[in-house]
């Protein structure tokens, strides 16, 4: 093996990353939760009105 075929382990790399973010605390990731949670059920609130709105009048 040359030297300039060796990459280092792309798992490390996205490990040392992670590593140099700063943690969040609990409540930060709470809050992150709760705003994933609620873009979730905006979706599907959405969805069902637009579900209702094009198929209500084809089972008449």
């Amino acid at each position: 093996m040359s030297s300039s075929s060796i990459h280092p382990d792309k798992n490390l790399i996205n490990t040392v990353k992670e590593l140099e973010t700063t943690p969040v605390t609990s409540q930060q990731a709470q809050q992150f939760q709760q705003q994933k949670n609620d873009r979730r059920k905006e979706m599907l609130r959405t969805d069902n009105e637009k579900f209702h709105k094009t198929e209500q009048n084809n089972y008449k």
